[in-house]
């Protein structure tokens, strides 16, 4: 497997993943499929920015993505990012995954990042305990703050301390 920063090519692949494994579950709160163009725009704005988005790659295919961005846009916040790790089922439980964060949370110390936070579908028990496996601690549960599949859904926040505090 190899974990690489992503190229604007790789949004056709990125988008496949992200429409089967997000748009299409409650990882995301995405209610309808994204254009590849749209993927190309994310890609894009992230590497513009020098914000890390890398793929993982076996046997020369795009398998699983990861990222982060600003948790919120106000100046207190600077330090803190929301994170996003998406990998394609069939590649599910075969270390992907914790290969793409691995390299996000190596990279979030460099770039200074005192708190990674993960929001998650909290009734996604695989996701909350992937995230607690990286030392994530639950923040809090948000009830019914999203509606998909014609439900209320629970949104459970991790987050993850990467420094130490002044």
């Amino acid at each position: 497997m190899l974990i690489r920063q992503a190229k604007l090519s790789d949004a056709v692949a990125v988008t496949a993943i992200y429409n089967a494994e997000g748009v299409a579950t409650t990882a995301s709160y995405d209610l309808e499929p994204v254009s590849v163009a749209d993927r190309e725009a994310y890609i894009a704005e992230h590497l513009s920015v020098g914000l890390p988005f890398y793929v993982a790659e076996c046997a020369g295919e795009v398998v699983g993505y990861a990222c982060y961005g600003e948790f919120r846009v106000k100046p207190g916040y600077r330090y803190s990012a929301e994170h996003s790790v998406y990998v394609a089922r069939s590649y599910q439980g075969r270390g992907v995954g914790k290969a793409l964060l691995a390299q996000l949370l190596a990279d979030a110390r460099i770039a200074g990042l005192h708190v990674m936070v993960g929001v998650i579908d909290a009734a996604n028990t695989a996701s909350v305990a992937f995230h607690a496996s990286f030392g994530f601690q639950a923040a809090g549960v948000w009830p019914e703050i999203c509606w998909k599949f014609g439900t209320w859904h629970d949104v459970a926040v991790m987050t993850l301390r990467l420094t130490e505090s002044i």
